[in-house]
């Protein structure tokens, strides 16, 4: 694939991904290693415009990292010190995140904080 313009339809999309595939791990400043930083930014911006991620709610986040981690609302409650109850609560969103609960869910758990705020 010649790396010339724009990505513009799907299939130009998919011959990319293909592309970059075959040079993903190409070591930096070689011909490859260019090739593949060129790729990333074109395939980046062909995803930002016609893929958009939403982003999750803070409880969707909680939900998600618990699956993730294999959490349960014991084990979460338990490592932060919790009762059971109220994490249940705040995970069916009948209870707030406090400011202490969002920071240790952020460094923690990984939670991005900007998730976590929203």
């Amino acid at each position: 694939m010649e790396i010339s313009r724009p990505i513009k339809t799907e299939e130009e999309y998919n011959k990319a991904l293909k592309e970059m595939e075959s040079v993903f791990h190409s070591a930096k400043d070689t011909p490859d290693g260019d090739k593949l930083e060129l790729l990333a930014l074109l395939i980046g911006d062909y995803e930002s415009k016609h893929y958009q991620i939403r982003q999750l709610s803070p409880i969707e986040a909680l939900k998600a990292e618990m699956e993730e981690q294999g959490l349960t609302q014991s084990g979460l409650a338990e490592r932060f010190g919790m009762s059971k109850g109220a994490i249940s609560e705040i995970i069916n969103g009948k209870k707030q995140m406090s400011v202490k609960f969002m920071k240790f869910l952020h460094k923690d758990l990984g939670i991005p904080a900007e998730i976590l705020l929203a």
